[in-house]
């Protein structure tokens, strides 16, 4: 590889490790006040944007603070769920299928806040009054369990908040096994003269608990969404001590929240007319970090003596399919990179290649291995060009050399004799870039998924690599590097840059030190970068550079160069950068002469 392309490689390297930089997690610094960062403060007319326990209750609420709570018990075969007859609220949501990091079962709701689900309005009398503190009616007894068996099967849970002799809120639950989203109705009875503003909201208040050791790459990955209209809006708290708020207004069919592999969604069933989000940034020991988000639904009440409203909450896996089978754009919360460029690869290529490949091969380390072979069989046509344009190369190192040592003092002259010597010999120096640029929006889409697909969760490969999704890490390092974030040492990384090393010497052609050093410097960097980056990338990269090394070592020993000078009359790259030079053939320089002697 000579210097130009050596060139194209370290551009190429700058671009990765700029976008690298930007895309990766930072290393939360601690806030000088954390009180500053748990108050909400009234800053517009938003409903759920205000404290309601700092608010008098009023005429119509203050007798319904004390009262029985009973707690309800629901399983089917994806979750075990509880619900509590205060504030008639989701306390507890527990995923079967998926564990956390430290091997307990994934819990999603914040369980230390009471839970959440409630219901948030604004009163005739000035209040504001959020349904989670009240204690709700219901027929079900203490501790009832509810146990869905059947695919399809059906359980409903009813709780009535009875404000006076007439006017009543209720809240139905409906459950269906085989879905991770529950069915859930708001009645209003005679609320009429209660209700102001003519509006009430469905809030989930509290985001998500996290389920990952890395809470700073969790929380990354958090955001809060809405779609209103054909229009998805999202916001993300990425500051301490600044509370990001955002209201909508206009035909809203969901709104969401998520961490890296978990999502809550609340999908109105008829009409909601806006949506309220708001983030804020909370300090974890050892430098963690935690990003909490308030989602809301506003539903426009008629004023009416009777009134029903459908949703439908989702709580469960931020998984492509389950999401997309609900027909409304709940996939759009799952980040998979560039909308215009990288999201497409990932999204309609590479996920559906890696299920169809999983259909028959239960290891997603055997299936990224595969992937791989694929990935070189489609760009071979490419990489036969550029490995055959490298033996080129390496046979006219010495006539390059000797150019080096002829114009050492004149750099420009040494260039318009070496662009000759290409010409003359159909030698494309730029070919061995072509291959790596190609490759570079599927590494990214790769990146990209590795980081936040659920199927890659926690799936291992074989001997150390147990999480196909995170660093495949052997050692751990007593310090820390910074730009590069990097605090251990990733294995399949490590092999990854040896391979990449041999492909340097292997593509060399010529005994420059300078070049040498430059491809170790290469080498280094790229190590660094893909050291933090998932296994199951490093795994991709590792198996196509030694299916490249394999390939190299096959032209090198079965294939003869001929150095005879070209004899085609179009004479190759007079296009592009070599048109500038426009330097004659070796054989048109004769046939000159020859005019001229005439």
């Amino acid at each position: 590889m000579d210097r130009n392309a050596l060139l194209g490689m370290i551009l190429i390297t700058l671009v990765l490790l700029v976008w690298m930089w930007y895309n990766a997690p930072r290393v939360p610094q601690q806030p000088q006040k954390k009180n500053d960062t748990l108050k909400t403060q009234v800053k517009s007319s938003n409903i759920a944007e205000a404290q309601p326990r700092e608010d008098t209750l009023g005429i119509y609420f203050s007798h319904l603070v004390k009262g029985e709570e009973k707690k309800i018990l629901v399983e089917t075969d994806f979750y075990t769920c509880v619900i509590s007859s205060k504030g008639a609220l989701v306390e507890k949501f527990e995923l079967k299928r998926f564990k956390t990091w430290n091997g307990y079962p994934v819990q999603l709701v914040e369980m230390e806040k009471g839970g959440d689900l409630s219901v948030v309005f604004m009163t005739t009398d000035g209040k504001i009054i959020n349904t989670r503190d009240f204690y709700f009616d219901t027929k079900a007894r203490n501790w009832e369990n509810l146990i869905l068996k059947e695919k399809g099967e059906k359980k409903e849970i009813e709780f009535v908040l009875n404000i006076n002799d007439t006017s009543k809120i209720l809240k139905r639950f409906i459950f269906e096994n085989g879905k991770y989203s529950f069915d859930t109705e708001v009645e209003l009875m005679n609320m009429e003269k209660i209700i102001a503003n003519f509006e009430y909201q469905l809030v989930w208040e509290n985001g998500i608990k996290l389920t990952e050791e890395n809470s700073v790459e969790e929380s990354y990955f958090a955001n809060a969404w809405a779609k209103v209209g054909d229009v998805y809006e999202n916001i993300d708290a990425s500051k301490f001590g600044e509370r990001v708020s955002r209201s909508y207004s206009g035909v809203t069919r969901w709104v969401g929240t998520h961490n890296k592999y978990f999502a809550v969604a609340l999908i109105s069933n008829d009409i909601a007319d806006g949506a309220y989000l708001e983030g804020w940034r909370v300090p974890l020991p050892n430098n963690g970090v935690k990003e909490n988000y308030l989602i809301a639904l506003k539903v426009p009440f008629r004023g009416e003596k009777y009134q029903k409203n459908y949703f439908t909450v989702y709580i469960g896996p931020l998984d492509y399919t389950i999401l997309k089978s609900y027909g409304i754009g709940l996939e759009e919360m799952i980040s998979l990179g560039l909308k215009w460029l990288i999201r497409p690869i990932a999204e309609f290529v590479l996920l559906p290649l890696f299920r169809f490949l999983h259909l028959f091969i239960p290891n997603y380390g055997v299936v990224i291995i595969i992937f791989s072979i694929l990935i070189k069989i489609l760009l071979t046509p490419l990489t036969l060009t550029q490995m055959k344009s490298v033996r080129k190369m390496q046979a006219i190192a010495p006539i390059l050399k000797e150019l080096q040592e002829k114009y050492k003092d004149n750099p420009q002259k040494l260039n318009q004799e070496v662009m000759k010597v290409y010409r003359e010999y159909g030698v494309n120096p730029f070919s061995g870039c072509w291959p790596l640029l190609l490759q570079l929006p599927i590494l990214y889409a790769l990146f990209s998924l590795f980081r936040v697909t659920i199927e890659l969760r926690q799936a291992g490969f074989i001997l150390w690599i147990k999480d196909l999704s995170v660093p495949d890490t052997i050692i751990k390092l007593p310090f820390y590097i910074p730009i590069f974030g990097v605090h251990q040492i990733s294995g399949l990384a490590l092999l990854m840059a040896i391979t990449m090393f041999i492909q340097q010497w292997m593509f060399s052609t010529t005994a420059d030190q300078r070049q040498k050093v430059t491809a170790t410097i290469m080498t280094v960097l790229f190590f660094l970068i893909f050291n933090n980056l998932p296994s199951g990338l490093n795994l991709y990269y590792f198996t196509f550079n030694v299916l490249s090394i394999a390939h190299q070592w096959y032209i090198n020993k079965y294939t003869k160069v001929d150095l005879k000078p070209s004899q085609d009359k179009k004479r190759p790259f007079r296009g592009g950068i070599f048109k500038k030079f426009d330097i004659p053939t070796m054989s048109e320089l004769t046939g000159k002469k020859k005019r001229k002697s005439k």
